[in-house]
């Protein structure tokens, strides 16, 4: 099954700074501070997942923006995706 030579990414894209799920692209702002209150926002707010509205599909999506902006959560999220690329087999886990 050939999806058209395009391959599906997920994470920030380092050329628009926006986060990339498969299809959907959400812009981020160009406010680190921003970033950072919206990236812990969603993990605040995810670990309150078992309330109506909020859920806990917003902790990972939180980390993803912080990790923009701070080191530790990107060298945390980088080790996953190696992980997860090596457990699946496929070759570069980056792109």
């Amino acid at each position: 099954m050939a999806n058209g030579g395009k391959k599906r990414y997920f994470g920030i894209d380092p050329q628009t700074h926006q986060i990339v799920l498969g299809r959907w692209r959400i812009r981020l702002p160009h406010s680190p501070a921003l970033r950072i209150l919206i990236g812990s926002l969603l993990v605040v707010c995810g670990l309150l997942g078992f309330l109506p509205v909020l859920g806990f599909w917003m902790v990972p999506l939180g980390l993803l923006v912080l990790s923009h902006d701070i080191p530790a959560v990107r060298r945390a999220r980088r080790k996953l995706a190696v992980w997860w690329a090596r457990r699946r087999g496929t070759e570069n886990s980056g792109k």
